[in-house]
């Protein structure tokens, strides 16, 4: 897919058509509620640094009055000394104002640097409550979203967010000051110049209003497309290996340009009619300018309503002091708009439900025993697990076996609690599963999956990611009791071999033998393993054979087995088929009924 070049006026027709600027559309994409709920929970998270917010707004209100008082000084100047051709105390005026200037300077600073730590404090906390609130989310959450658009979320969105508290907020509070202040001169000074002035007043709201309307869409779905275009990213970076397996690099750079496109389009659309803003005040300004300095002229030469030279020089400056602060508001709304629009994804993900425990956090020790009754559990609707009963005594090993899609990862899921149970009961020690402390019972279990996950860290620090206060000594013991020491002890560094995210410097069985270590030196009560043998060559599966032999002994175990010669020891065994348990039994008395344990292993062999 090729990217046109631009061959139409402003390059592309926009985006949205007559419908999304409709009246009813713009209610449904931007509600004033929405708007003033989030500028309200940004302004609560500033509020929390009030008293530098407050030294802030003084320096900010100085500064504006320090840029009102410049212009009267020159005024006062060309009328009492210059027209005059007075010398005498021109100087110490002069001192005066080079003084108010300077100060001026110096407050503007310090307003800047101090607002750029409040900025970074409050961007830090939001983010850090973005963060600290992934971690509490349940799984269910991930299973619907793109990784790539929620680290969106945790970087692009709070990013524009905290340009806008960086520069922003200062520049809102200096402009109504400015105007307010300049405003109040000028109707001192002389109300008829102030009323042409005020001529341009309707005008500018009118551009203003016509523009915003598409600007707040656009930048709405500017966010939503780099959104999408991180998710995009993140997935292809991920998934390169299956990419290049399935030739399927051409097909990913069209997807890529397609959202890539939309991302240019949205942010080509949302930057053109945000750049009317300061052409269209420059305009207004400059016809303020013009109308003050004609009629003001006028007004000096006829001696009419007291207007001097000095009158109008200071006129002049407070017309353009007048138009700049507008001409910033409407800059700055620009980029609140696209502020908002992050913050708002932001909070959503911060209003998103988070796991709940129904009893205080606590400790709790689990002995092993595990009950499932007339458990059913479905994703969407779709049911996975229909009535399952199953009762697994403490040390003992239980293994599910069954066709993909039978339910038996999902059985590892509910007992974990990444997924909620939709009817039955779970019992851990003859109690309700949702009666115990959640983080104290994971924090008892192990889990070795098909796929482990290491992380870029060292080999060390990756397996004592089991039991983080583990010992050295305990973590190459834990490596020799799951068969890992040897290979680890062949790296460049040994344990302090920093492996990349994933480990895909060893190889698939070193990974699991790290996983089994990580499993051991977090000596569980309750032993998760999700098809760990699987895509294992047949020596490095005698390896891992071995060592989940020495990590089942004295746990409660349940195996997902693909290889079915591994659970030969299992203590019971059992077999699902539509999210139902069609028989169960210890090995030999599977194969002596020869039922349907007994056809899948004739059909294996």
């Amino acid at each position: 897919m090729m990217v046109k070049p631009f061959t139409k006026p402003f390059g592309y027709e926009p985006i949205i058509g007559k419908d999304d600027l409709s009246k009813s559309s713009r209610k449904k994409v931007q509600k004033a509620g929405d708007w003033k709920s989030v500028l309200l929970r940004i302004w609560r998270l500033i509020d929390q640094q009030r008293g530098l917010l407050i030294a802030v707004l003084f320096l900010v209100f100085a500064s504006s009055a320090l840029a009102l008082v410049g212009p009267l000084m020159i005024g006062n100047i060309i009328d009492r000394y210059i027209i005059p051709k007075k010398v005498d105390g021109l100087g110490m005026q002069i001192g005066w104002l080079l003084t108010v200037y300077a100060s001026f300077s110096v407050a503007t600073y310090l307003q800047n640097y101090w607002m750029v730590g409040i900025a970074q404090q409050t961007v830090y906390r939001m983010r850090t409550h973005l963060f600290g609130q992934l971690q509490k989310l349940p799984i269910r959450f991930f299973d619907k979203r793109q990784h790539g658009e929620l680290m969106s979320r945790m970087t692009n969105d709070i990013e524009s967010v905290s340009q806008t508290l960086n520069s922003s907020l200062i520049q809102v509070f200096s402009s109504v000051l400015t105007l307010v202040g300049t405003v109040s001169i000028m109707l001192y000074l002389s109300p008829l110049l102030t009323l042409l002035t005020m001529i341009i007043v309707p005008l500018m709201f009118l551009a203003m209003r016509w523009i915003t309307r598409r600007t707040g869409i656009l930048f709405k779905e500017q966010q939503r497309a780099i959104g999408e275009l991180n998710g995009m990213i993140e997935e292809t970076v991920s998934g390169q290996r299956v990419v290049k397996a399935f030739s399927r690099e051409q097909n990913v750079i069209d997807e890529f340009a397609e959202k890539s496109e939309r991302l240019k389009l949205a942010g080509f659309w949302a930057q053109t009619y945000s750049g009317f803003i300061p052409k269209v005040m420059n305009t207004l300004n400059n016809m303020s300018f013009a109308i003050v300095a004609g009629v003001g002229g006028l007004l000096a030469v006829t001696g009419y309503g007291g207007v001097t030279v000095g009158t109008i020089v200071i006129f002049s400056e407070y017309a353009r002091q007048f138009t700049r602060p507008l001409n910033d508001l409407a800059n700055q709304f620009n980029t609140v708009l696209s502020a908002v629009a992050g913050a708002e994804r932001v909070f959503a993900i911060m209003d998103e439900p988070v796991e709940k425990d129904e009893v205080a956090e606590q400790t709790y020790t689990l002995q092993g025993d595990v009950e499932f009754r007339d458990v059913t559990f479905g994703y969407d609707e779709e049911v996975i697990l229909n009535s399952i009963n199953f009762h697994v005594k403490p040390g003992e090993t239980a293994a599910f076996v069954g066709a993909t899609g039978a339910g038996k990862t999902t059985i590892m899921q509910l007992l974990s609690r990444f997924y909620e149970v939709d009817g039955g009961q779970i019992l851990l020690d003859g109690v309700p599963i949702d009666q115990l402390p959640r983080q104290s019972v994971r924090s008892q279990m192990a889990f070795v999956l098909q796929d482990p996950f290491l992380f870029e860290a060292t080999v060390r620090e990756n397996i004592r990611y089991g039991q983080l206060d583990a010992t050295d000594e305990e973590v190459e013991e834990a490596a020799k009791q799951a068969n890992a020491h040897a290979f680890i002890s062949n790296l460049p560094k040994g344990y302090d071999t920093v492996l990349t995210a994933g480990g895909e410097e060893i190889s698939q069985g070193q990974k699991q033998l790290l996983s089994i270590a990580r499993a051991l030196v977090a000596d569980p009560k309750l032993l998760l393993l999700d098809e760990a043998t699987s895509s294992i060559d047949t020596v490095t599966e005698l390896a891992i054979q071995e060592a989940l032999e020495r990590l089942t002994t004295g746990r409660t175990s349940f195996i997902i087995a693909h290889r079915l010669n591994t659970i030969r020891k299992a203590d019971r065994i059992y077999v699902l088929a539509d999210g139902e348990i069609m028989e169960s039994g210890s090995h030999a008395e599977l194969l002596e009924r020869k039922g349907m344990f007994y056809d899948m292993l004739e059909n294996i062999d």
